[in-house]
């Protein structure tokens, strides 16, 4: 059973050593790649909204966004604890699921996303492009506050 575990689990390894850190490529052909391989692109957090959702995009293209923070806890050698938090970008381009995290979520509400992570450049309104990172959200769980 090990050795069929290391079998499958090398060249998938080696595969992931051989990708690159950041970015996404682009690519196209008029001809069937030789061979199509599943990938995986999987986010799932499990945090507080850091301000209301708002709508941006243009009629045509409408998108949702807002923010998630996730926190980490840990204890120095000292004894002493801290807490770091990581601030998310989640989009929603589902038209449903727009529509209802717009309505229902607010700042504060505890919420569980699952969806994809994605790369990309965003130009600010002084004209200067900054990357950006993005979870484009497949399913929004919402939570009620049970002390409200």
């Amino acid at each position: 059973m090990m050795q069929q575990s290391k079998r499958i689990l090398t060249p998938f390894l080696q595969g992931l050593r051989n990708l690159s850190t950041r970015g996404a490529a682009t690519s196209t052909s008029s001809t069937a790649p030789a061979k199509i391989e599943k990938t995986v692109n999987n986010v799932t957090i499990l945090g507080r909204v850091g301000a209301d959702p708002q709508l941006r995009g243009s009629q045509e293209h409408p998108v949702v966004t807002f923010s998630v923070a996730t926190h980490t806890n840990y204890k120095y050698e000292n004894g002493d604890w801290a807490q770091r938090t990581d601030w998310h970008r989640v989009v929603v381009f589902k038209p449903n699921l727009r529509d209802s995290v717009l309505e229902y979520l607010k700042k504060g509400q505890r919420t569980m996303i699952q969806g994809k992570i994605t790369y990309g450049e965003i130009t600010d309104q002084q004209g200067n492009q900054k990357t950006s990172t993005s979870i484009i959200a497949d399913e929004v769980v919402f939570f009620r506050d049970i002390n409200n």
